[in-house]
């Protein structure tokens, strides 16, 4: 398991890191121009969990994102809680959805931001279907992002 220095690392790297001119993925980050997503944290699959498994690792990864949102509220502030939903229903009729909350919005629900030299950093957990492995997710975008 990773600690909560790694995903710090993780992010800060990140942040630092150029956009691509064209979408890829290397070394486990998903990127393409004004953004990236890493997965921070993924757990196992739940085809034959139940759903008291289910829940108990749903807690941890809770626990998870609420100490690094702590820890980077302390660097940057109160963080901006998106609701993912919002951009679904934008998508769907049709209307631009940015990088990259357009990539996220299919698993993941809420996420919480910040912005910062230029960035928008954001955290979040999500999972596809209940099935799914959970995912603890980083997402860096350009300040942009809404």
């Amino acid at each position: 398991m990773t600690s909560t220095a790694d995903h710090l690392a993780t992010i800060d790297r990140l942040r630092a890191r150029d956009f691509p001119d064209r979408r890829g993925v290397v070394g486990g980050v998903a990127s393409g121009p004004g953004f990236h997503v890493a997965d921070l944290r993924v757990s196992e699959d739940f085809w034959d969990a139940d759903l008291e498994r289910l829940i108990e690792v749903e807690e941890e990864f809770e626990a998870e994102l609420r100490v690094l949102v702590q820890v980077l509220s302390l660097r940057w502030g109160e963080p901006e809680v998106l609701d993912l939903a919002d951009h679904v229903e934008r998508e769907a009729m049709g209307e631009p959805v940015l990088e990259p909350l357009r990539s996220l919005c299919g698993y993941v629900g809420r996420m919480y931001g910040w912005r910062t030299g230029g960035r928008w950093i954001g955290l979040g957990i999500g999972q596809g279907d209940r099935e799914l492995p959970l995912q603890l997710v980083a997402a860096i975008g350009e300040d942009s992002v809404r």
